[in-house]
C-alpha cells in the first residue's frame, strides 16, 4: 500500500535582493501549489492525505473545503503550535467540514501522545528532519504501526535496501526510475510505504527569487509537478494500491 501525503505550509525562505513577498502572497503561492497537486491527483484518480499547518487552517478554509470535497483526507501539521491552538483549530475545521480530523503530523515541536488522544486524534505521523547527511544516521526503522496511550503511531518509511527515507527531499532529488524501483522493492518487504511531500516544493523559486540552497531548489516548481505526474502514472500502470492514511490505519 502506498500512503501518499502532502504537508501544506507556506514557503519561509528569504528573497533575493530587494524583493519583498508578504505573508498574504506566500499564502497565495501555497494555494496555487496545492491546486496544482489536486489537479494532478484528480487526473490519476488517486486519493491522498493533506496535513495542514495549524496556523493556516482558518486562512485556508476554502482550499481545505475543496481538498475534502475531492475525497482527500484533511489532517494537521504541527509546526510549533500549543495544545490549546491545536484544539481550537481542530474544532474550527471539524465544524465547517462536518468531519472528524483524525490525524496529526509533528516534526521538531511535539505534543504528548496522551494530550493528542484527549483532543480526539486517532493517529500521529511524526517525521524527522531531512538534511544532506541523513543517509548516514538513519540505518534502521521499525516499519510497523504501533499504539501508545490509545493512539496509533505511524512510522516514517525507509527503504530496507537503499536505506533512504521516503521524505520530501528524496523524492525531489532522486531520479524517478530509481525512486520507483525503491518503492517497488520496499513493498515486497513492508506492508506500506509512507511518502510525503511539502507544498512549498512546487514553488517556482527562481520566479519569486527565493533564497533556497541548490540541493533544495533542484527540481522545484514545474519539475516537481512533472515528477508527481510520472510517479502517479507509474502507480496506476503497475496497479499498486493507494490509500488515505485514516482508511489504511482503521
Amino acid at each position: 500500500m502506498i500512503l501518499l501525503t502532502f504537508n501544506l505550509m507556506n514557503i519561509e525562505s528569504e528573497t533575493k535582493k530587494e524583493v519583498q513577498i508578504s505573508d498574504d502572497e506566500r499564502l497565495a503561492i501555497n494555494e496555487a501549489n496545492t491546486k496544482s497537486v489536486l489537479r494532478i491527483l484528480d487526473i490519476h484518480e488517486i486519493k491522498a492525505s493533506f496535513f495542514i499547518e495549524i496556523s493556516l487552517v482558518e486562512k485556508l478554509k476554502n482550499l481545505i473545503k475543496a481538498i475534502s470535497a475531492q475525497g482527500h483526507e484533511i489532517a494537521f501539521y504541527n509546526k510549533n503550535s500549543s495544545a490549546s491552538q491545536i484544539e481550537e483549530a481542530k474544532k474550527f475545521a471539524e465544524d465547517f467540514l462536518e468531519k472528524q480530523i483524525k490525524g496529526i503530523r509533528q516534526k521538531e515541536f511535539k505534543i504528548a501522545e496522551s494530550d493528542l488522544k484527549l483532543m480526539g486524534f486517532s493517529y500521529i505521523s511524526n517525521i524527522d528532519n531531512a538534511d544532506i547527511l541523513f543517509p548516514f544516521k538513519r540505518l534502521k526503522r521499525d516499519s510497523e504501526i504501533t499504539e501508545e496511550n490509545g493512539i496509533s503511531i505511524v512510522p516514517e518509511s525507509i527503504s530496507p535496501y537503499s536505506q533512504l527515507p521516503y521524505n520530501d527531499f528524496v523524492f525531489q532529488t532522486l531520479p524517478m526510475k530509481y525512486y520507483q524501483n525503491m518503492v517497488f522493492e520496499t513493498l515486497k518487504n513492508d506492508e506500506f510505504v509512507l511518502v510525503y511531500l511539502d507544498s512549498w516544493q512546487f514553488t517556482d523559486v527562481k520566479r519569486y527569487q527565493f533564497k533556497v540552497p541548490f540541493y533544495r531548489s533542484y527540481n522545484c516548481g514545474k519539475k516537481m509537478e512533472d515528477k508527481l505526474e510520472d510517479f502517479l502514472t507509474w502507480i496506476n500502470e503497475k496497479e499498486l494500491a493507494t490509500s488515505r492514511m485514516k482508511d489504511y490505519i482503521f
